[in-house]
């Protein structure tokens, strides 16, 4: 077969041709003179599984009263008892925020159509960051047993908060999975590969949570909440570009 011949093939299967090529970093793309019009393109994804060292704990609390400031005076007592808990549980402030606050009206119908006003309904919606995961349950639990009925969990997610090394040993092994790409292809079609024009991390890195929460089976822990953190996967997709040596 002749060299004319194998780029040929090399450039239907992995190629991309270019007139210039570009090494694209954190959204920057570098242009670089392309040597050759015939290269070895290819896509590959790393990926690692880390233990969430947060959570995110999202709550409301609510009230249902005859007016919509009576109902608003109400929720907001519980929440000043639900930051009242969280504090006790040495939760930063800076880690707390408000989501929402609303009140609307409710109503009920009857059969014939007829619209009764009932009362006011009274939101406030809380995002709150856990950075002792081994502490979350007890938080959880604080902060229940302070509002009482008047509470809704929205959600409890463990979470990634310092991602910068799981991050970056998801993009080193996919740059080792996209150089043992470009060998392969090389090797069967018996060419050498050149230098590297053109580099693009194809998706920021990703972050798939496997959150679930449980109840304690222990016999002296029966009624605690207990936060199974699980493992996330960090994953980062690259797409690289090599020369084909002459």
């Amino acid at each position: 077969m002749s060299n004319n011949k194998k780029f040929t093939f090399v450039i239907v299967v992995a190629t991309i041709v270019l007139s210039s090529c570009g090494l694209d970093i954190g959204g920057d793309t570098y242009n670089v003179p392309a040597t050759t019009d015939h290269g070895v393109t290819v896509q590959a994804t790393g990926a690692v599984k880390v233990v969430p060292d947060g959570v995110q704990f999202n709550f409301s609390v609510f009230a249902v009263d005859l007016t919509s400031a009576q109902a608003l005076a109400r929720a907001s007592a519980s929440a000043a008892k639900a930051r009242e808990a969280l504090d006790n549980s040495d939760i930063d402030k800076k880690d707390i925020a408000t989501q929402n606050v609303s009140v609307y009206p409710e109503y009920t119908y009857s059969q014939d159509g007829k619209q009764t006003l009932t009362g006011f309904r009274a939101t406030q919606s809380f995002a709150t960051t856990l950075r002792d995961t081994e502490k979350a349950g007890a938080v959880v639990d604080a902060v229940v047993l302070a509002v009482s009925t008047d509470l809704t969990i929205d959600s409890l997610n463990p979470i990634l908060l310092d991602t910068k090394e799981a991050t970056a040993q998801a993009r080193k092994l996919a740059i080792k999975s996209a150089r043992d790409k470009a060998e392969d292809y090389s090797d069967l079609l018996d060419v050498k590969l050149g230098e590297v024009v053109f580099l693009h991390e194809v998706s920021a890195p990703s972050y798939l949570p496997q959150p679930w929460m449980r109840e304690a089976t222990t016999s002296d822990e029966a009624t605690k909440t207990v936060v199974d953190l699980g493992t996330q996967e960090v994953s980062v997709t690259v797409e690289v570009r090599w020369t084909i040596k002459n």
